[in-house]
């Protein structure tokens, strides 16, 4: 019945009002370890399963559409490694349209820029962001239900600067 609660007020949070008030209240109440003055547009999503494993340190700003994911797993697959921590220190401001993946851990003061795909951790004092969209790798495994995110990535076959 928690989960259920907890998932009610992870969903009614990405709509109401109140970036630094009501929608940081309950993710708080979620299990979300939040400082103060955290900022949280709307839409933003974090993660529905395992709230419990965000932290977001006091002053940082958490832009509109963002997604804080501590999992990967599918289905009935949920016992396939469980969820690892997304650390966001004091000081952070990630723009709009952002996706931060399990095990990240954002450093103090760090500045995201729009759209960025954050996969490894960002130090500290540093504006992040990707370059323009390119080919990355090609992929020997598919991301799939029937593989594990591990396999994935080690199947991936880095290109060469320029793409294919």
């Amino acid at each position: 019945m928690l989960a259920l609660i907890q998932r009610f007020m992870g969903r009614l949070a990405r709509v109401a009002p109140g970036g630094y008030s009501l929608r940081p209240l309950l993710h708080r109440w979620r299990g979300v370890q939040l400082g103060e003055r955290v900022w949280i547009s709307q839409q933003v999503y974090l993660d529905e399963l395992y709230p419990e494993a965000i932290m977001i340190g006091a002053n940082s700003t958490i832009g509109m559409r963002t997604s804080v994911i501590t999992h990967l797993h599918w289905g009935a697959r949920r016992s396939s490694g469980g969820y690892k921590r997304v650390v966001i220190e004091a000081n952070v401001f990630v723009g709009p349209h952002c996706v931060i993946l399990p095990g990240v851990h954002v450093g103090e003061g760090a500045v995201i820029k729009a759209g960025s795909v954050l996969s490894r951790n960002v130090p500290a004092r540093v504006f992040w962001g990707s370059a323009e969209g390119r080919p990355l790798a090609a992929i020997t495994v598919p991301l799939t239900p029937d593989q594990s995110y591990e396999e994935f990535i080690n199947g991936l076959k880095p290109l060469r600067p320029g793409g294919l």
